[in-house]
């Protein structure tokens, strides 16, 4: 079963010398943040918006193996749309996928917004040097919302080809019938013409009439095999 992604809620508190965090679900790697901040004084003594800056990062860095968690399934997903026809249970799966990736789109936009107000607003426990440095947070935002879209699009398009495909599919099976079927009425009409109980039919009476009904209905069906396998329905 592939694993689901696991999310969680961060809020943060600032003041111009204290900063709260208060994680909600999966703590990430937030825990490991604390004590590298910790385990380094210098860090902390570049005061609130550097460590506000640091936890947004850390934050935005889980973005990445969410996205590959979630694209490993949409590949796995289209190579299997290739291989076969897709059933219900894959299909449910495209659509729980492509749930997962809006989630994440969402949890993405809400970032990428706090992160422009950072920038672009003036807030008193923010410097105007390190608010700079929430750029490269906004950037790396922004390509993990390219790459997201980019991997919905593919989500559509694998279910819009596994269409394609099953369609071209039954026309294929459905062309082989339909030829299968137009070669064995030969034998079925002639077969049922000689097969009616009249009396005045002379063509029962010639010496081989039988070996040429034969021999005209494998050349008929022969006939129509060769014409069908030209027209690539056999």
């Amino acid at each position: 079963m592939p694993a689901v992604p696991q999310y969680g809620k961060t809020a943060i508190f600032t003041g111009p010398n204290h900063i709260i965090s208060v994680r909600h679900g999966n703590a990430g790697a937030l825990g490991s943040l604390r004590e590298q901040l910790e385990a380094s004084p210098s860090l902390l003594g570049k005061g609130v918006d550097y460590v506000l800056h640091a936890i947004l990062h850390r934050v935005v860095d889980q973005y990445l193996p969410i996205f590959e968690m979630i694209e490993d399934d949409v590949l796995a997903m289209e190579k299997r749309s290739l291989d076969d026809f897709l059933g219900r249970d894959d299909v449910a799966r495209i659509f729980r996928l492509r749930c997962e990736l809006t989630h994440f789109q969402r949890t993405l936009g809400a970032m990428s917004e706090l992160v422009r107000k950072l920038v672009r607003r003036h807030f008193p426990s923010i410097s105007a040097e390190v608010r700079p440095y929430f750029n490269d947070v906004a950037d790396h935002v922004n390509r993990v919302q390219s790459m997201v879209n980019g991997l919905l699009q593919v989500v559509s398009s694998v279910f819009e080809f596994s269409s394609l495909l099953e369609a071209q599919r039954t026309g294929v099976i459905t062309r082989q019938l339909a030829a299968w079927a137009a070669i064995l009425a030969v034998p079925t009409a002639i077969a049922g013409i000689y097969g009616m109980n009249f009396k005045n039919m002379p063509e029962l009476d010639t010496a081989y009439g039988y070996f040429v009904v034969l021999a005209l209905i494998l050349m008929s069906c022969l006939l129509l095999f060769v014409r069908f396998r030209e027209a690539k329905w056999l």
